[in-house]
């Protein structure tokens, strides 16, 4: 079987490819990604197995590259993206470019060159914009930002190939744990660190804004499921838990009682959003037992000091 992914040099992309490389029904494991956000955490230890799996430096833009790549892929897992906080603007056409027309790139060339292969899409659950999302109601996704417009808009690209095609498209939540390739500007990363190093957690509104999260053990665990045998399609919610900011910064008074907690803007009412756990991943999607402040001190006893 060839896999290929992605933007497998990412922060949930390098462990889901570490999974991948011990599954004995995958003879070629193909990384494909850019590298421009720096990470080259996938390249070092554990060791992935050298005799299947290979590394690609290619752009989702690069169509060309592309269609040599995926030609003959039993499995698509498409995870490269452009990626930030769920309500942020900046980089307005980055966004589109990578995220719509990136993934419209993806698309042709799974048309073309491996129209029988199963495809996976990490979206996420910032299409949903404010208040609560689901991806079984009839509720249209009304995305804030421009992160969310662009991965909405990837996600019609991803459902066109769906007509003729098995493709399952994961709403994902906020992604936080410890991985070879962190993201520290994730809110509870980034909380963890600056309470472990600095003794301070600086919020910026109220802290009463939501937000959806998910381990990054279960987002990994959900997405290796799928290369099994499943007839999952469709849309779905990645989502293990919803939480304020509040109820985060309380939970790493456990581990770090002695923090201090600064306010910036505290008058601001932010934008929030609540997604549940969606059931249609029962059997995928790794029923974990762990509190929030269990991971949140499993994470700051990976620190270096």
């Amino acid at each position: 079987m060839k896999v290929i992914v992605t933007g497998g040099a990412g922060y949930i992309g390098a462990e889901l490819c570490a999974a991948l490389a011990k599954d004995e029904g995958i003879s070629e494991l193909v990384i494909y990604d850019l590298l421009d956000r720096g990470h080259f955490g996938l390249f070092m230890g554990p060791k992935l197995g050298k005799a299947k799996v290979r590394f690609v430096q290619g752009d989702v833009l690069d169509s060309r590259r592309l269609l040599q790549e995926l030609a003959g892929s039993d499995m698509v897992y498409h995870l490269a993206a452009k990626v930030t906080t769920p309500f942020a603007d900046a980089g307005h056409n980055q966004f589109e470019q990578v995220n719509h027309w990136g993934t419209a790139e993806v698309v042709y060339a799974i048309e073309d060159v491996a129209p029988k292969a199963r495809v996976v899409y990490l979206s996420s659950a910032s299409v949903y914009g404010q208040g609560t999302g689901s991806a079984q109601s009839k509720i249209k996704p009304s995305p804030r930002s421009a992160y969310g417009h662009s991965k909405l808009r990837g996600e019609a690209h991803m459902e066109r190939l769906g007509d003729h095609q098995q493709v399952c498209i994961l709403r994902s939540a906020n992604v936080h744990g410890h991985g070879r390739c962190m993201r520290y500007d994730a809110v509870i990363n980034r909380f963890v660190f600056q309470a472990h190093f600095q003794g301070r957690i600086t919020v910026r509104g109220s802290g009463e804004q939501r937000r959806p999260f998910i381990h990054l053990d279960a987002a990994v665990g959900a997405l290796a499921a799928l290369l099994g045998p499943n007839d999952l399609s469709g849309t779905f919610d990645l989502v293990e838990q919803d939480w304020s900011v509040v109820e985060i910064v309380e939970a790493l008074r456990g581990p770090y009682p002695e923090t201090e907690l600064l306010f910036i803007d505290q008058h601001l009412d932010l934008l929030g959003m609540q997604v549940q756990r969606d059931e249609r991943l029962a059997g995928i999607q790794p029923l974990r037992t762990a509190t929030l402040e269990e991971d949140l001190r499993a994470l700051g006893g990976k620190f270096a000091w």
